[in-house]
């Protein structure tokens, strides 16, 4: 049986997108929601004010916070087994943190596309590393609807539809 891989949003590309977030975050460990949220703001970046994305900006993307903890996890999961991150239980839930072994990883990465991950962590970090929860999630709250109705405007309308 051929079964095909995805090239994006893969277990190996979310992952190591999730392990460039732990590196820039480290020491800290982050939530999946957490995680999910900065993972966002590194492949759209300029929907938050920021640099260029690095995804396509297409009208769906805002339905992507809700689906994306379940492969941001994989990617983690991934990660774990690779020795460059590791699942801390604590009394605020289950985090993850960057090992040792995550950044000098990361450095091997040389290509644009790893580069730009980078630096855009690097730059969500600054801008959103300081907001606690509250404020991180009112922030997506807020950006979320006036992405969807961007969308929405952006739609034809049913009446002008033959």
């Amino acid at each position: 049986m051929n079964e095909q891989v995805a090239a994006f949003n893969s277990a190996l590309e979310t992952g190591v997108r999730s392990l460039t977030v732990l590196v820039e975050a480290a020491p800290a460990a982050l939530d999946l929601q957490r995680l999910a949220y900065f993972d966002y703001l590194l492949v759209h970046s300029a929907d938050a004010g920021g640099p260029d994305s690095l995804h396509p900006n297409t009208p769906l993307r805002n339905g992507e916070l809700l689906v994306r903890r379940g492969i941001i996890e994989r990617g983690v999961l991934l990660m774990i087994s690779r020795h460059l991150a590791e699942r801390r239980v604590g009394m605020t839930g289950i985090t993850f943190a960057a090992t040792e072994e995550a950044a000098p990883f990361l450095d091997c990465l040389i290509s644009p596309y790893s580069r730009a991950l980078r630096e855009r962590a690097e730059w969500a970090f600054e801008r959103f590393g300081p907001l606690d929860e509250t404020s991180l999630k009112a922030f997506f709250d807020a950006h979320f609807e006036k992405w969807t109705r961007e969308f929405q405007a952006t739609r034809p309308s049913l009446e002008l539809l033959p």
